[in-house]
């Protein structure tokens, strides 16, 4: 291979790899939003009810681990409850009022999820999950920082979560937000029990604030 052909495969090889670029006025329907993340499958993106698109951040390792540990605990318990679906970070919704968010976990009754056509199942679900959990990172800035998931909170609440809790590890603090209600905070929470929509399910928060 000549040098030219290996200088124009590596260009391309970082093209590739370059961050998905936008304007920033544009304006996407869910089902556009749905075909860039389909041509952008690296790209970690949300979808804001005015059509905005919203490029987030990976995770760090800290987050990251946490997070797992948060969709195990939530798994055991609708493995032994029954009738829950349990979904990671990478699952995106499209919510009543057209945006597209991708709780850190969540949870839909089996039955909400059994009523979609699976082609629907297959793409952004059109539902509001009935639980969301959110983890808040070290710092305020940006698409995971505490304001910006807060938001995401008051979305998820308007538009039909039964329940959310935004963890804020930093903090040892949880902030609950129920349906229609406004939010609790609870400080130095050790443990985290969910409203009898959801019964028996609990979280150690010991084990999530070590990382």
């Amino acid at each position: 291979m000549t040098i030219a052909a290996q200088a124009a495969n590596a260009a391309s090889a970082i093209d590739a790899l370059a961050p998905l670029r936008l304007p920033t006025d544009i304006r996407l329907t869910p089902e556009q939003f749905e075909r860039v993340c389909a041509q952008n499958p690296e790209a970690v993106l949300e979808l804001g009810a005015d059509g905005q698109v919203i490029q987030m951040t990976p995770t760090g390792s800290e987050t990251g681990a946490r997070n797992s540990r948060l969709v195990m605990r939530l798994l055991l318990w609708a493995d032994q409850q029954g009738g829950w679906k349990v979904f990671d970070s990478s699952s995106g919704f499209r919510l009543p009022d057209g945006s597209v968010l991708s709780p850190d976990a969540s949870l839909v009754s089996l039955q909400r999820w059994r009523a979609l056509p699976l082609e629907q199942r297959r793409g952004f679900a059109p539902l509001c999950p009935d639980l969301v959990v959110e983890l808040a990172s070290p710092s305020d800035e940006g698409p995971r920082g505490v304001t910006a998931l807060r938001r995401k909170m008051a979305a998820y609440q308007a538009n039909g979560a039964r329940l959310g809790w935004l963890l804020l590890p930093d903090e040892r603090a949880v902030e609950i937000w129920p349906a229609s209600v406004e939010l609790q905070r609870i400080e130095q929470a050790d443990e985290l029990a969910a409203s009898p929509e959801f019964p028996g399910l609990r979280l150690e928060l010991a084990e999530i604030w070590a990382g």
